[in-house]
């Protein structure tokens, strides 16, 4: 596995705190994500939403939100960093710590995700494995655009 856990040197990558909200939705809403205000809330407060800082400013320049649909599910709704720091590893080192966050739990058995297609070398590079879509009940409702993702964490498997 590629993952890469360490942020760039000119950032840092906290738990998500009340007084980041603001700046959370703002970076999700710029990079076009649907979110919830009350969704962000309540993961902020249960700990599962994250923020990459600047080292040299303290400003949030990425957001990570993840929600748990099983108890033994991590799953990233909506990874965002500002156009202007994009490349340089801080969405890669966002997802990292939401995985790390996951080992650290012996209730969660894998992280998952789902992206549009051209976020494939992104999620594999970061170990997850790729399949297309499955949400969709139907599979005439199922985007080909669309694909998910699955990491197994902790040495654990999980279907």
């Amino acid at each position: 596995m590629t993952r890469r856990s360490d942020p760039p040197a000119d950032a840092t990558i906290d738990p998500a705190t009340p007084d980041d909200r603001l700046d959370v939705l703002r970076i999700l809403d710029a990079a076009m994500l649907e979110t919830d205000a009350d969704a962000v809330n309540d993961r902020i407060a249960a700990g599962d939403a994250l923020v990459a800082r600047s080292t040299r400013t303290g400003g949030v320049v990425g957001a990570l939100v993840a929600v748990r649909p099983d108890p033994d599910r991590l799953h990233v709704d909506a990874v965002a960093v500002r156009r202007a720091r994009r490349g340089r590893g801080i969405g890669s080192a966002l997802v990292a710590a939401a995985v790390d966050r996951a080992e650290s739990d012996p209730a969660v058995d894998a992280v998952t995700a789902t992206f549009d297609a051209d976020l494939r070398a992104f999620y594999e590079g970061l170990g997850f494995t790729i399949r297309p879509e499955r949400a969709a009940s139907d599979a005439a409702d199922r985007s080909p655009d669309r694909l998910d993702g699955k990491l197994s964490v902790g040495g654990r498997e999980s279907t």
